[in-house]
């Protein structure tokens, strides 16, 4: 309860009763029971018909120890009735939390007292032990369980459930025994997840305690490896239904969790005042590694088949990336009425599926970097124009965007050796992502240059490039939130729209020839376009404003020319028309070259959505 002096929660008593399942665990049962002592708590020691051995030495202990009390299953059940049968015997006995330890000595014992604390401010939650292990652990099973994470995050809608398979738990009984009044569930090794993802669809609170697990060298495993993954397979099935039968009940309360507690105000504000660059990415790291993994194991389609639920969650829980998808698809429509690729009006199935076009992209990046597509299987009709210009000695500058997936150029190039290809980013963005990506690929952060402001070292580095003939590609549809004011409008889709000044000024220091380029995904290949910008953008100091001016309505032009032609592969999912002053930046009048920001972030897809709504689709 909340006191009014100081609003801590206060411990609040309760009533608390050990409960170990067994089954043939007789290596370190005596120890669990000996360390257990010390918290003079009555315990239900659950025989679930172990052999003889093990029966016996647990009788012994029982008479060894007066708080232990044994129950004994006639034949062997699965742990889940085992644990059950001690939740119930315990409930009518009267007592109001059961923690349950495993009798293989797997458990820190240490944590119980931070279990019973956690329990005691918040009675009504369920308390799990969320498991820190050594290298003692299988690394299958540590990699296993983390497949079983994913489908539970699918199941409740929610990351809340942290781990869903151990052991080391603090049940509120009340609860429990309601639950188990409403539902048969499983008996074996699938229990511990069941009975987790029901308590949630219940509205039960599951609040986690770190804790140490470890695999005693020797131990017994009653786990089965094809046995108990195909329940568990056919408990995540029926859980998944179970979601889309409870979907409209648990998107309400996803919606509430995000809206009550914060005022309507407050959570404007934040919706217009926060810049796409300051906002961080909601994927988890161990979330994107779990589809590395997948890819790994079943390649590019078992990897899109566990993405397309992870997609449709961030689609219904992203509300500022969903209506900045919605925005720009409308002024679509509004300016090509029947665009093939809209339906009309456009709705939620449009948005939905600009976000599942991202997820592929993202995909289609992975097996770029894995060597999976080949130059061959790209068209790129203007190539000789790049041939032309860096058989000339002198490399260029490439603008490009965020519009569909340049990313994919980038790999070929470096698999290939052939281009040596610069790109200036802000690596900060999508960190999850490109964590994951280089251990996929040592080669994915090649020839990256992170840049937040242009000084003389970072122009001179660049020149050089461009005087060995390289390439250095810049995006020139992002600004950042370090600009302070230095941007230029032009006309976008209707709209003016925001465009940093530093692709261009750095274009101009690097006096070199420029290039767009735009790499899209057209009939089921993708097609690179490549068209010649200028041949330089350097010219007269008086004129410097008129000049930058007109290339950034250039820029601006060709890419809302190719964003009509794909609206689906235009991955800016964030208020793209949203004025510099609203960001109460500091205006500027006049352009000082020594003093400009590097503002670009490179076309690396992940990065711009990890971004936008704090969303980590891959």
């Amino acid at each position: 309860m909340l006191t009014p002096s100081n609003g801590l929660i206060e411990p609040v008593p309760i009533k608390l009763a050990l409960v170990i399942p067994n089954y043939n665990h007789s290596a370190a049962i005596a120890q669990t029971l000996a360390e257990l002592a010390q918290f003079n708590l009555p315990c239900y020691l659950i025989d679930d018909g172990s052999n003889d051995e093990t029966r016996y030495l647990l009788q012994a202990l029982a008479q060894q120890y007066a708080w232990v009390i044994l129950l004994q299953n006639p034949y062997n059940r699965g742990k889940g009735a085992a644990v059950i049968t001690g939740l119930r015997r315990a409930y009518r006995d009267g007592f109001s939390h059961v923690l349950q330890v495993d009798a293989d000595g797997q458990h820190d014992l240490n944590d119980i007292p931070a279990m019973i604390a956690k329990a005691q401010t918040k009675p009504a939650a369920l308390i799990s032990g969320k498991p820190q292990y050594d290298d003692s652990v299988p690394k299958a099973r540590f990699y296993g369980r983390y497949l079983t994470h994913f489908w539970v995050w699918v199941e409740t809608l929610s990351f809340d459930i942290q781990d869903s398979m151990c052991g080391f738990r603090v049940y509120p009984l009340a609860a429990t025994e309601h639950l188990l009044r409403q539902h048969a569930l499983t008996e074996r090794m699938d229990f511990d997840i069941e009975i987790l993802v029901k308590f949630y669809w219940q509205g039960v609170e599951i609040l986690f305690q770190p804790t140490k697990v470890i695999y005693p060298e020797g131990g017994v495993s009653h786990f089965k490896a094809i046995a108990d993954n195909v329940r568990i397979t056919k408990l995540h099935t029926k859980l998944f239904f179970g979601m889309l039968k409870r979907l409209p009940w648990l998107l309400k309360r996803k919606l509430s969790q995000h809206t009550a507690p914060i005022p309507d105000n407050v959570l404007e504000t934040k919706a217009t005042s926060a810049h796409w660059s300051d906002m961080k990415e909601r994927g988890s790291y161990w979330g994107i590694k779990l589809l590395v993994q997948s890819y790994r194991i079943g390649g590019h389609w078992l990897c899109r088949t566990i993405m397309y639920p992870v997609i449709c969650y961030f689609f219904l829980t992203g509300k500022v990336t969903r209506e900045a998808s919605l925005d720009f698809l409308r002024r679509v429509q509004t300016l090509e009425p029947q665009h093939p690729k809209l339906n009309q009006p456009v709705g939620w199935r449009d948005s939905l599926n600009h976000f599942l076009a991202f997820g592929n992209a993202a995909l289609d990046r992975i097996d770029a970097w894995c060597d999976r597509i080949q130059l061959s299987q790209v068209d790129f009709p203007g190539r000789q124009l790049i041939v032309d210009q860096l058989e000339s000695g002198k490399g260029a500058v490439l603008l490009v965007s965020h519009l569909g997936n340049l990313e994919l150029c980038r790999a070929i190039s470096i698999h290939q050796r052939k281009v040596k290809v610069n790109v200036m980013v802000l690596t900060s963005h999508a960190e999850n992502f490109n964590k994951v990506l280089k251990q996929l690929n040592p080669d994915s952060t090649l020839n990256l240059i992170q840049v937040t402001e242009l000084n003389p070292a970072t122009s001179m580095l660049l020149q050089q490039k461009i005087e060995d003939g390289e390439l250095v590609v810049i995006a020139g549809d992002r600004t950042s939130s370090n600009t302070q004011g230095r941007v230029m409008y032009a006309p976008f889709m209707g709209q003016d729209a925001a465009f940093p000044q530093g692709p261009f000024i750095l274009a101009s220091l690097l006096d070199c020839p420029v290039f767009l380029m735009f790499c899209l995904r057209e009939q089921g290949r993708y097609r690179v376009h490549l068209e010649h910008f200028a041949e330089t953008l350097k010219g007269p100091r008086a004129g410097r404003i008129d000049r930058l001016q007109q290339a950034v309505n250039r820029y601006s032009e060709r890419l809302e020319y190719f964003a009509r032609r794909e609206p689906l592969q235009w991955f800016n999912f964030f208020d793209f028309w949203r004025k510099d002053s609203e960001l109460e930046r500091v205006s500027a009048n006049s352009v000082q070259a020594d003093a400009v920001t590097a503002e670009s972030t490179s076309p690396q897809i992940p990065e711009q959505d990890h971004k936008t709504d704090r969303t980590s689709h891959s």
